[in-house]
């Protein structure tokens, strides 16, 4: 196969042949004789002449070869004490009758669906449903409040809305279709119709426009592959902004495929009929890229997990699920391991189980602390591979590529960049910064397959947003430095968009519920370390005059219902439970809030005063609360 660095200079140096070479492990309706169209910079296109299909590559074609008895997918669920396997001949009769119900429901090429479900393996047969209609799905996480989910509904303008009459999170029951019908309340755009799965746990009441899944999918004909063209979507994934917004990243066809289909063996060393562990949710960009499409392309076996890694009802699932189906790569976010660790110090419980069968352990999502990298690796005798990735790259820019060869690890590196990505870090003015210096790390356009290639609807978000700030490069918002051997350390990033256990999610959209409280004049939300989830946020808001705080107990009040109003709009995944009342808030002599300075103070990374401050004094009053003296 060759090495690391032969092959990362054969894709700068032939990207062309590089990348078509690698379409060859997709099978496509029209082969592409183009790799990459650079007739309009920054919207590069990727195998613009090729037509596929890519739920036909994820299923069909491994039926047709004659592996339709291989296990596709393994539904592992212990909060519903539930398991359930697929073979690939049955995902694909799944899908085909699903999208089936989709295209009588008048979903056909182009058209937009909101998927809004629990961990369940609908979840992933309705995304591949949609691809098989050439649809363009949009899944939207569980956890996230109806008004969250109102804002997705009304950008992507679904015909159909996919969804659950619950979730579980932990030993709680969460339905969903009230939040759905109040999401669609709140929404100007008015799906069709809604497809309901009713789950035992929790049955939701039907309206008129309500379909069951389980009826639906008797009555339905199952649905033929639709060709697609490679640079037709294939799904929007709403990613958090600074502004409370959310960016819908598109994810175009063929090029998604294809960097799939090569990361699996190359980064991940799984093949056909070798499981994968990817312990994520199929709402954010992990589960899309590695619990659903990736493993599928490549012929592998995915486990869909439901659950948390301790509590359900131990620690020792991740254990029994790596032990009982023989998973070769695992792959989930540091916080999981960070919880392990703490249930478990001495891995008691991954000692009950052969694990002997397991070869890597793939985290991502969320820096990487060197204890946990530590435990994991003693504990488990085997490669632990940080890598570092992005919804909008759907797939790693920065990994230790196991199936080409492994690299020496660096602690606090996520390694190398793989094929197709140019990393460069630049100071402000655009020039690349010695060795070990921090700056901006950017990609150098044009950016490799898989990656998106706009915003859905928003090309001047996506001009602003990424390609704007230094010309002919992607702005990652993550903030790092190169080494002398070349290893890329990601610090943080440079934005107010925070990691809370893996998920990235905007404090603007925080600030925004805060200050919609009748007594909060100004707020701030920022990100500050913590032990267990990697971020956590905090709150401050200052009153505004007039507000009568003589009542007994009403500082104690106003905190809760402003934890409450963001558990309300944004959802349990935001985690606020701390919100500081103060006097003021630092800011700069033009009125921007101080949040770095705040977010510096808090974790106890950076005391100093900035010179661009308005007055010293209300950063002095602030820093006792900042430090929680």
């Amino acid at each position: 196969m060759g090495s690391y660095e032969e092959i990362f200079r054969s894709s700068v140096e032939d990207r062309e042949r590089f990348w078509l070479d690698a379409a060859g492990a997709i099978d496509w309706a029209t082969p592409p004789t183009q790799a990459l169209d650079e007739s309009n910079p920054p919207f590069y296109r990727w195998f613009p002449d090729g037509e596929l299909n890519v739920a036909y590559n994820a299923l069909d074609r491994h039926v047709e070869a004659g592996r339709g008895e291989q296990a596709a997918l393994i539904y592992d669920s212990p909060v519903t004490d539930t398991k359930r396997t697929y073979t690939y001949a049955q995902l694909r009769d799944e899908v085909a009758a699903f999208a089936g119900v989709l295209r009588d429901l008048g979903v056909s090429k182009g058209d937009r669906v909101v998927v809004y479900m629990p961990m369940v393996p609908e979840a992933a047969i309705a995304m591949l449903a949609c691809a098989r209609l050439g649809a363009v799905h949009s899944v939207v996480f569980g956890g996230f409040a109806a008004k969250e989910l109102a804002v997705r509904i009304d950008d992507a303008q679904p015909t159909v809305v996919v969804s659950a009459s619950c979730g579980i999170e932990g030993k709680r029951v969460i339905e969903y279709k009230p939040l759905l019908d109040k999401a669609i309340e709140l929404a100007t755009h008015k799906p069709a119709k809604r497809v309901i799965l009713q789950r035992p746990q929790a049955e939701a009441a039907m309206g008129e426009d309500d379909v069951d899944w389980a009826s639906a999918v008797a009555e339905a004909a199952p649905a033929d592959p639709v060709p697609v063209k490679a640079t037709d979507p294939l799904y929007v994934l709403y990613t958090s902004g600074t502004t409370g917004k959310p960016k819908g990243v598109v994810r175009d066809s063929g090029g998604y495929a294809v960097a799939l289909a090569w990361s699996m063996p190359n980064v991940y060393d799984v093949g056909p009929g070798q499981t994968i562990f990817t312990a994520s949710d199929v709402g954010w960009v992990v589960g899309h890229s590695y619990i659903v499409y990736a493993p599928l392309l490549a012929g592998a076996t995915t486990v869909l997990y439901e659950g948390k890694p301790v509590g359900t009802p131990d620690a020792g699932q991740f254990w029994r699920v790596m032990s009982e189906y023989g998973v070769r790569s695992m792959f989930t976010a540091p916080t999981a391991f960070r919880a392990l660790k703490k249930e478990d110090p001495d891995g008691e419980f991954a000692r009950k189980y052969d694990l002997s069968g397991l070869k890597y352990l793939f985290l991502a999502g969320e820096r990487l602390d060197p204890e946990t990298y530590r435990w994991a690796s003693k504990l488990l005798d085997i490669p632990v591979i940080d890598h570092w990735w992005q919804t909008e790259t759907g797939w790693p820019i920065v990994a230790n590529p196991a199936g080409i060869e492994l690299l020496p690890v660096k602690p606090g590196s996520p390694t190398r960049p793989l094929p197709g990505w140019d990393i460069q870090v630049l100071d402000g003015d655009g020039k690349p910064v010695p060795a070990g210096t921090d700056g901006a790390i950017v990609a150098k356009l044009p950016l490799p397959p898989g990656a998106f290639p706009t915003l859905w609807n928003d090309d001047e978000r996506f001009l602003k947003s990424y390609m704007s700030a230094f010309e002919g490069y992607y702005l990652t918002g993550d903030g790092g430095h190169l080494d002398e051997d070349g290893y890329v350390f990601v610090m943080g990033r440079t934005d107010d968009v925070i990691n809370v256990a893996g998920h990235r999610l905007s404090t603007g959209g925080m600030e925004e519920v805060l200050a919609s409280h009748p007594d909060v004049a100004e707020c701030a939300v920022i990100g500050v370390t913590d032990q267990m989830k990697g971020q956590i946020p905090r709150g401050f808001v200052v009153l505004k005059a007039g507000v009568d705080t003589s009542a007994e107990g009403y500082e104690e009040k106003l905190r809760g219902e402003l934890v409450a109003m963001v558990r309300d709009q944004v959802g349990a995944v935001a985690s606020l439970k701390d919100v500081a009342i103060v006097d003021g808030l630092p800011k700069t002599r033009s009125g921007k809030i101080l949040r770095k300075t705040m977010r510096g103070i808090a974790d106890g990374t950076d005391e100093s005063v900035p010179s661009t401050i308005d007055d010293a004094s209300v950063l002095d009053t602030l820093r006792p609360v900042l430090r929680k003296e």
